[in-house]
């Protein structure tokens, strides 16, 4: 165990505090985020796909209590009631087919006496922001088809106001709207298909795919494994450099006995090796 002593050092801390908190980030907060977000994708293609098949049902029906059930949301549904003039809302920040535009919501009191706010389509911004010109709703008792849809909530500091004669808001949630207008409005609203009454640019249905949510949630699985993994490595390749820098050197080898200087022949040793020695 002293061979582990060295990971008691601030920096060995740190690195594993880091690794340790981004493990647990990965499998307590990222990897859920992302699979909770597959989850909810496939939830809601679900319910696009099965209304493609289901008749419209009459609006009164889904809304009988405060707000539609989570469940109910993208079923089609039959409206027969009238808007209510001089009351379009627009919807900020918004892109359609990947360009901006402004969502229109329009107040609709239904037959039976309550209003129910309705996304009308959109309209695109004329040179840069400005809001163009559309045409109002129609006067009178209408039926519209549109599709039940929750409340999106809202985000902390972006409240309702007025500018240029419009009341806009930076998303669509009743609750907030009527707190601002002061009409009672019920929990929800309704998006209309294409082709009815007051009807504007229509808004076209998600994309029937999952998205790239579930493979994100599992690369931050991985993640979280790679990293402790890696900090193992680490201290496995510290404890081999120590381990190396414990070991004897290896002995030197014998250095070699130089060799003898080569003697000196004289001259007549020489002329001996050519001629012969005389006798």
């Amino acid at each position: 165990m002293r061979r582990l002593t060295f990971l008691l050092r601030p920096s060995w801390l740190v690195l594993a505090l880091v690794v340790g908190g981004f493990a647990y980030a990965c499998f307590t907060v990222l990897a859920p985020w992302q699979l909770g977000k597959n989850t909810t994708t496939e939830e809601r293609n679900d319910r696009i796909t099965a209304s493609l098949a289901t008749d419209p049902v009459p609006v009164e029906e889904l809304l009988s209590g405060p707000a539609p059930a989570p469940e109910d949301e993208w079923r089609r549904v039959v409206a027969t009631g009238s808007y209510l003039p001089d009351s379009d809302l627009l919807v900020r920040l918004r892109s359609v087919e990947s360009s901006p535009a402004y969502e229109v919501l329009t107040p609709f009191r239904l037959a039976e006496g309550r209003t129910v706010l309705v996304n009308r389509g959109y309209v695109r911004p004329e040179r840069g922001t400005e809001i163009p010109a559309f045409a109002p709703p129609p006067t009178g008792t209408v039926t519209v088809d549109a599709r039940l849809r929750m409340s999106e909530g809202t985000a902390e500091g972006r409240t309702p106001f007025r500018d240029a004669g419009r009341t806009q808001v930076y998303s669509i949630d009743p609750a907030q709207i009527a707190a601002f207008t002061g009409l009672e409005l019920t929990g929800g609203y309704l998006q209309l298909s294409e082709n009815q009454a007051g009807g504007l640019g229509t808004i076209p249905l998600p994309q029937l795919d999952a998205g790239p949510y579930l493979s994100y949630g599992l690369q931050w699985v991985a993640f979280g494994i790679m990293a402790p993994l890696g900090l193992g490595y680490f201290v496995w390749a510290e404890l081999r450099e120590r381990r190396k820098r414990k070991e004897p050197a290896p002995a030197a080898a014998p250095e070699a006995e130089p060799a003898p200087a080569p003697v000196e022949r004289s001259t007549e040793d020489k002329l001996a090796d050519r001629y012969g020695r005389s006798r």
